[in-house]
């Protein structure tokens, strides 16, 4: 089975850093692009950064500069570096990987969710 585990969220001052990880199980077949998202009570999840295989990568314009996406291939681990964080980065934040295998085409997986909170 495969499953995402997340790790790193809590509660930070404005202008502080958080560091999130998220590990995909070693059942996954291949992976090609890894992303997080996140969802603020009362609005809907959106895209925070994305980051293919080779590297490329995508971000929303509220964190451009301020986050970094990263991944470890041989981990099968993507990273998410919060610098000078808003409260308007209070959320849960979700990883999510594409898998991707010969006889189905992609599959998307989703990590269960971790709550960060910025607030003095």
């Amino acid at each position: 089975q495969v499953q995402l585990v997340e790790s790193g969220g809590g509660l930070v001052q404005p202008g502080g850093s958080l560091r999130l990880s998220c590990e995909a199980s070693r059942s996954i077949f291949s992976i090609t692009v890894m992303g997080w998202y996140r969802q603020a009570p009362g609005k809907q999840r959106e895209l925070v950064a994305e980051v293919a295989r080779a590297g490329s990568t995508n971000y929303a314009d509220s964190v451009k500069g301020r986050f970094t996406i990263s991944r470890d291939n041989a981990k099968n681990t993507v990273y998410l570096q919060m610098n000078s964080l808003k409260p308007e980065d209070t959320a849960v934040y979700y990883c999510k990987v594409a898998e991707i295998t010969p006889w189905a085409g992609r599959k998307d997986y989703w990590g269960q969710g971790t709550q960060v909170l910025v607030s003095s």
